[in-house]
Formats: C-alpha cells, sequence, structure tokens
C-alpha cells in the first residue's frame, strides 16, 4: 500500500519502502542505536543489523484514516538508556516523516530488540 497525498498539482503517492527508509534513517541517527532489526527475527533467521537498503524489514508502516503509525524494531547499545533512545526515536521519526514526506505519525512504536556491547577501538 502506499500514501496518497492530493495537491493541487495532482496526487502523489509515497510506497511503504520509502517511509521505511525514512524512518530507518532516522532512527539510527540516534546516539545509542547500533542498528535495525528484523521485524520477525525467528522467521527470517536474521540476528543481523539490518543495512539502509533492508531497512524495510525493521519497520512496519500501517496507514490509517489521518496518517500512518510505525513500528520500528531497534537493537540498542549496552549501556544506554532504553527509555530516553526509544523516546528520542518517536521524536526524530515523527518530525522527519512531517518535514521530509508531509505525513503525519499518529503514533511510532519503538520495539528494541537486543542490546549490544560496543567496542571502543
Amino acid at each position: 500500500m502506499a500514501v496518497k497525498i492530493k495537491t493541487k498539482y495532482g496526487d502523489i503517492d509515497i510506497t511503504n519502502n520509502v517511509i521505511a527508509t525514512v524512518v530507518g534513517g532516522a532512527a539510527t541517527d540516534i546516539y545509542g542505536i547500533v542498528g535495525m532489526a528484523s521485524k520477525s527475527q525467528i522467521r527470517d533467521n536474521l540476528n543481523d543489523i539490518l543495512k539502509r537498503e533492508n531497512y524495510s524489514r525493521g519497520v512496519v508502516v500501517r496507514q490509517e484514516d489521518n496518517g500512518v503509525t510505525v513500528d520500528v524494531y531497534i537493537i540498542v547499545a549496552y549501556g544506554i538508556k532504553i527509555s530516553e533512545v526509544c523516546r528520542n526515536v518517536q521524536d526524530k521519526v515523527k518530525y522527519n516523516l512531517n518535514t521530509m514526506l508531509g505525513i503525519s505519525a499518529n503514533s511510532v512504536n519503538v520495539f528494541v530488540q537486543g542490546v549490544r556491547v560496543i567496542s571502543e577501538d
């Protein structure tokens, strides 16, 4: 499915993959995020951090009447306050969707799929 926006010049269709890429880019920019995780790690058999081209596996977008609901699956760095990281992800995802795509996010649900120790080399 796609989000449809009507303007005076015509219609704009924004696919879920585009929304997932914007959401994944916003989430991975947050301090304390190691990367994106797969939403169904057992089925996908993925234990690894998703790369930029696979962000759609770690983001679920659902269209609603007056906006979208986004589920974000992340991996957090060890020693970081998880609740603060999740709140930052929610704020940045809502902001980026609004400014970049003109879409309002009704809710941004953050699911922490794991914690990783980051070595400081």
